[in-house]
């Protein structure tokens, strides 16, 4: 085999040292300096000639900057002679904006995937995608990896009394009932809309929660806003407990105040984006999956095994 070679941008490098430790190789060393006027700059300090190329780099908040590292550290590794080069990305930025919602505006998660494409990129290893057609954007292979395994064994620990899975809004569906199906657990579904214009938002529940622990599972997590208010509608159905499970710690805006002052009781994530630490979150690693996931891919073995 040819050797790989696993660098990390500076969004992920703890995640990136996680990943190494659990393959048991180095972290390859780049050098990523800024110019006073914040352009980026990156040198690779060791030779990747003829080698397969992993890149881990989360674009999530400075979303611009750590894309851009990601394009420029790729073209570097490009011009260096390497024999591959896949992007691990355990966060998409930009995922979001995988449809033109109103008239006149960008498909971003569309143009991000040309760009990855356009620089030299020839894989991209990432975690729940906000979207799972954004895979059909690229014309190279993604792996759109499934977060879910990962509570499964955490929520199973807990050995709550009388669960049931919830999706937190009508486009969850899918994601909640894959998570069900492995759970063996049945399923109810928070429906939320505006019923007119300016006016907060209305939570009807589709199923029975009296007396149920109720497990929340969704992709990201923003503000957590929806997550809080979809709490409050559950407990006042009756539910016994509400948790959330978001593979992405998004956590912007007034999330933490939210948390702090809703009825949520925890809120499950992954270490996909960096988050500060809160009594009411419990951070779960995913690093020995995507280790997993490159071993497979170097060695040319079936991914899709590890979720079946």
């Amino acid at each position: 085999m040819r050797g790989y070679k696993i660098f990390a941008g500076s969004a992920s490098i703890e995640f990136a040292k996680e990943v190494c430790q659990v393959l048991n190789v180095p972290l390859a060393k780049a050098e990523t300096k800024r110019f006073s006027d914040g352009e980026i700059s990156v040198q690779i300090a060791e030779s990747v000639r003829g080698r397969d190329v992993f890149i881990v780099q989360s674009t999530g908040a400075p979303s611009n900057d750590n894309l851009m590292e990601l394009l420029i550290m790729t073209d570097a590794l490009r011009r260096s002679s390497a024999s591959s080069i896949t992007a691990v990305v355990p966060y998409y930025g930009y995922a979001r904006q995988d449809r033109k919602a109103a008239p006149r505006v960008p498909i971003t998660a569309r143009l991000v995937a040309d760009l990855y494409e356009e620089v030299g990129i020839d894989r991209v290893i990432t975690i729940d995608l906000h979207a799972g057609q954004i895979q059909g954007f690229f014309n190279i292979p993604v792996d759109n990896l499934y977060g879910s395994i990962i509570f499964e064994s955490y929520i199973k620990s807990k050995n709550l009394k009388n669960p049931i899975v919830a999706s937190p809004d009508i486009g969850g569906v899918a994601r909640a009932r894959y998570f069900a199906k492995r759970m063996n657990l049945e399923m109810v579904i928070v429906d939320k809309r505006r019923e007119t214009a300016n006016e907060s938002e209305v939570m009807n529940i589709i199923g029975d929660v009296e007396g149920y622990d109720v497990i929340m599972i969704d992709d990201m997590v923003d503000t957590a806003g929806t997550m809080v208010k979809a709490a409050t509608a559950l407990k006042n159905k009756g539910a016994t407990s509400v948790m959330a499970c978001a593979t992405h710690a998004v956590l912007s805006g007034k999330a933490y105040d939210n948390l702090n002052f809703g009825e949520l009781d925890e809120l499950i994530v992954t270490n996909t984006l960096v988050s500060q630490p809160h009594k009411k979150i419990k951070v779960l690693t995913v690093a020995p999956l995507f280790a997993e996931v490159i071993r497979r891919v170097y060695h040319n073995e079936s991914v899709n095994t590890l979720f079946v």
